[in-house]
């Protein structure tokens, strides 16, 4: 179990770092385009992935452990695809950090060749132990002041928020899934197609990611709106998931969530990246994740831990759904707060500029700082 743990924490930490990597080799014009490719390309592989398994363990009757080899030289070959990737170009992150920490001394007039060999040796020696010992504070000290200015955008920050709350919650309803359906329809009497309903919402989550890459919206204007909708309608799925009682809904109702999901994380990741400078990627993608998988550490300790409340699974997704509505009512209350007075001041055709102007006032437009 701890090293399912440990290889299951390498892959979450892979997930940021593999998108970082993408913005970094391409421009900030083509991020919303990038972005729907790479998300919609995964979720593919995902689904091939379930598909087949469905049908090794269906037709051939495939033992789980088998199942495990496949998944393993699988990623075996991925893992020999990357190092066939081109480099990305060095981040200058650690390296302006030094510089901007450099101080210029005034020129000292010497006296000598002696003495300017010995001042030169002592100021060597000083620098060297100086640098030795403030490099962990200045770098640390350099990440601190980075997550602030990022945080500083208000823009980011709630795209942050709804980030880290929703994949808490996304994660417990992907962990628990398979014992709500066990409970919904016992697998004894009931051939199971767990894997079909997978591979069918990850497919729907591909196309919807797919598709962020062609749809003209103004993000800045109707994201938050979306973030509403979207997170409604996954908190109706998760409500229709429990209270259904028939698996077939259960399937239905998770194929809605899954997708969802996956529609908004695009539109997140690529909003984030479009308003952050290229050493940043990482920092704050890999900060959200950190974030969130730390609340959902929490909900499991209060939720399904023994030394928590120990909720039956019917009671925990109650919960799972419960936490959306709560993401959608607060995020609905933000974008009425945009929208509603603006919207009575005008037209509708002239709402773009509105918001526009109304969110440079609030701060959600402005640029993070270079």
């Amino acid at each position: 179990m701890q090293a399912m743990d440990f290889v299951y924490a390498v892959c979450t930490a892979c997930d940021p770092a593999y998108y970082a990597y993408i913005y970094s080799v391409v421009g900030s014009e083509h991020y919303q385009r990038v972005t729907g490719f790479c998300r919609s390309i995964t979720l593919v592989g995902c689904t091939l992935g379930s598909v087949i398994g469905q049908m090794l363990v269906s037709l051939a009757g495939v033992s789980y452990f088998n199942l495990n080899i496949i998944s393993v030289t699988s990623t075996s070959v991925a893992l020999l695809c990357s190092l066939f990737l081109p480099m990305p170009s060095k981040s200058m992150f650690v390296h302006r950090t030094m510089a901007e920490n450099t101080i210029e001394m005034p020129p000292v007039e010497l006296e000598s060749p002696h003495s300017e060999q010995t001042q030169s040796a002592t100021g060597t020696e000083i620098e060297s132990k100086s640098t030795g010992s403030n490099k962990c504070l200045q770098v640390f000290g350099r990440l601190g002041k980075e997550m602030k200015e990022c945080y500083s955008s208000m823009k980011i920050l709630y795209w942050s928020l709804w980030w880290a709350f929703a994949t808490a919650g996304y994660t417990q309803v992907i962990n628990y899934i398979q014992l709500l359906w066990e409970h919904v329809e016992p697998s004894q009497k009931f051939s199971i197609y767990n894997g079909g309903a997978e591979a069918i919402s990850t497919f729907l989550g591909a196309i919807l990611s797919f598709s962020v890459a062609y749809v003209k919206v103004n993000w800045d204007v109707f994201g938050e709106l979306a973030l509403t909708i979207f997170s409604a309608i996954d908190a109706g799925a998760i409500f229709f998931m429990v209270y259904s009682r028939n698996i077939w809904m259960c399937y239905a109702g998770y194929i809605i969530f899954k997708s969802c999901y996956m529609l908004l994380i695009t539109i997140a990741t690529y909003q984030l990246a479009v308003n952050l400078s290229m050493e940043r990627y990482a920092l704050l993608f890999g900060f959200n994740t950190f974030v969130a998988l730390a609340l959902q550490t929490i909900l499991t300790l209060i939720v399904v831990d023994p030394r928590g409340l120990a909720l039956d699974i019917v009671t925990q997704f109650i919960v799972y759904g419960s936490c959306f509505s709560v993401i959608a009512g607060i995020i609905l209350v933000r974008s009425m707060y945009l929208l509603i007075p603006l919207y009575c001041k005008g037209p509708v055709s002239h709402l773009h500029n509105a918001v526009t102007a109304r969110t440079n006032d609030c701060g959600l437009n402005a640029p993070a700082p270079a």
